[in-house]
């Protein structure tokens, strides 16, 4: 086994271990939004507290709201990528070219 393959095996082992330790420690603990989370801890600490924004649409489900936020995810996962690795394609582009002209003129 090289060193890179034992780099990616450590590494996701890791990450392994991170999203499995929080359902051992909480073995019955809830899982809930963050928004829900600060709603009820406004209204715990300021009983009177008012709603004053409200959502211009609710999807009809759980599972809509769901899946509407996995695909605002996955879209802006996407984005982020393509402008990476668009803008490492640019500098390798660049420094091909760089090398390229250089040998040109050193051939000269």
């Amino acid at each position: 086994m090289n060193k890179k393959s034992k780099q990616n095996l450590i590494l996701l082992l890791l990450v392994v271990i991170l999203v499995i330790t929080p359902f051992i420690i909480t073995k019955k603990g809830t899982y809930s939004g963050s928004d829900d989370q600060g709603t009820a801890q406004i209204l715990k600490n300021d009983p009177s507290y008012k709603i004053w924004a409200h959502p211009l649409w609710t999807p009809p489900s759980g599972e809509i709201e769901s899946l509407l936020f996995t695909v605002q995810g996955s879209l802006g996962t996407g984005i982020i990528a393509y402008v990476i690795g668009s803008a490492r394609g640019r500098k390798k582009a660049l420094e091909q070219q760089a090398t390229e002209s250089g040998t040109k003129t050193s051939n000269k």
